[in-house]
């Protein structure tokens, strides 16, 4: 078994708002070279484009099956486990890895049958918080600290570069899954936090503390659980019963 070819296509790189139709073509092409082929691409400023297509120097099929999508939950939809490249340190509190543990990483998590996506943000401003945030980890590729701006494109050969090294790294038993079953996708996941950001509105929770931040330290710590989909309904059906303890409460109250 070469783990590489068979692992390859658990892996996808999402590229998050991009401007310069180019870096999608080098992208492309840097993926390619390292054996992988899925990108999708979160409201690009212009795709298709010429630019991109002689960027990618021959790597077609991978513009050719790019997916197109409006927001970074359904360029992340079937993923169960999601690295976001920051250049730079974020207020948010996610675990920091170098490019190396981060495929190391990504290996296991794809041994255990999960799909893994690596998610690049925007040439200037990199990735937001709340976009971060929907990542179980962050990969810092460790420049200098006087010339710390790298190419989108060069970043991905990076991480497609480490990721392949990872891969290739010698045979390994699988990893025993961590759970008895796959973790809910990233859809479901935004699905649940939608649910639980309304419910804690409901019940009045926040009592003028941030939301922003409760939910911030909430995704993280579903995050690191990482519930599969049973789970999920019987966190949907306590929300429901604490929404419609709270509907019963405000009627009583008005009654």
């Amino acid at each position: 078994m070469n783990p590489a070819v068979d692992l390859a296509p658990l892996f996808r790189f999402v590229l998050v708002r991009t401007s310069h139709p180019g870096n999608i073509g080098s992208a492309a092409r840097a993926i390619r070279t390292m054996g992988f082929a899925r990108m999708e691409l979160v409201a690009p400023h212009r795709f298709p484009d010429r630019e991109a297509d002689a960027l990618a120097a021959g790597a077609d099929d991978v513009l050719a099956g790019a997916g197109v999508h409006a927001g970074l939950v359904e360029g992340l939809a079937g993923s169960t486990f999601a690295l976001g490249l920051s250049a730079r340190r974020r207020g948010i509190n996610l675990p920091e890895l170098s490019p190396r543990e981060g495929a190391a990483q990504a290996r296991a998590a794809a041994l255990r049958g999960e799909q893994v996506a690596l998610v690049f943000g925007n040439e200037r401003t990199g990735l937001e918080n709340d976009e971060l945030a929907r990542c179980h980890a962050m990969v810092r590729i460790p420049s200098v600290e006087d010339f710390s701006s790298l190419n989108l494109s060069q970043a991905v050969q990076v991480m497609a570069y480490e990721l392949r090294m990872a891969l290739l790294g010698g045979e390994a038993p699988p990893a025993p899954p961590e759970h008895d079953h796959p973790p809910a996708d990233a859809a479901k996941m935004e699905r649940f936090y939608e649910h639980l950001a309304q419910t804690l509105d409901d019940i009045d929770f926040h009592k003028g503390r941030s939301p922003e931040t409760i939910m911030l330290r909430l995704r993280k710590l579903f995050q690191r659980a990482q519930p599969d989909e049973r789970e999920l309904r019987v966190l949907h059906g306590i929300l429901a019963d604490a929404q419609r303890m709270a509907t019963l409460a405000g009627e009583g109250r008005r009654g």
